[in-house]
């Protein structure tokens, strides 16, 4: 009701050509936790991004299947995006819960699905999930990179990957230069630096 209120009239055009189709140059991986409004932290308008939201924004590796490799598949495929990006976050339960799992985990829905991330723990950083949470990021795209697609697209150029990390608490952005987990701010100096590259 209220952005019928509010928002409509002002949107009705954007929506009206996007019902002619959509043309995402990025396919967004984020976590489902409700603070990270990754339209809002990014900037961008409806049909910018290709978003898939799920526990840990995780993908997993080849040749695993579901959802979220089905979405990746469409992503390349049938929108030909030319950016992937993972996006973790501060505070993340789902690394919360994986740190808490101990040694061996319940065979519980929850515990299958963060096995994909259990490859980011490591000693000494005890249950820091901050740390943690940066190192998923990494370690997601590493599991992109061993679907074939994505291999292809990094060989010709045609595909680049990103990842980002959401600090909660100040509302900051930060880029993932080298991994595990050298994050730096994405500040103008730095946003530019990154633009210039790509």
């Amino acid at each position: 009701m209220e952005f019928r209120r509010t928002r409509r009239e002002g949107m009705r055009e954007l929506f009206a050509t996007l019902a002619l189709g959509q043309k995402p140059d990025c396919f967004f991986i984020a976590c489902s936790d409700s603070r990270v409004a990754a339209n809002v932290f990014a900037s961008t308008d409806p049909g910018d991004l290709f978003v898939i939201r799920n526990l840990g924004n995780i993908m997993p590796p080849f040749p695993d299947g579901g959802s979220a490799v089905a979405a990746l598949e469409f992503a390349l495929e049938s929108l030909k995006v030319r950016h992937i990006v993972v996006c973790g976050h501060s505070d993340c339960g789902a690394m919360r819960a994986l740190a808490g799992s101990g040694e061996s985990p319940a065979d519980t829905p929850l515990a299958n699905w963060l096995r994909h991330a259990k490859a980011a723990e490591v000693p000494e950083d005890g249950h820091d999930q901050d740390s943690l949470s940066q190192r998923n990021v990494s370690l997601q795209l590493e599991h992109l990179r061993s679907h074939p697609l994505v291999r292809q697209g990094e060989a010709s150029g045609s595909l680049k990957l990103h990842g980002l990390w959401f600090n909660i608490r100040h509302a900051e952005v930060h880029y993932l230069e080298k991994a595990p987990k050298n994050f730096v701010l994405i500040d103008d100096k730095e946003g530019s630096a990154i633009l210039d590259r790509l």
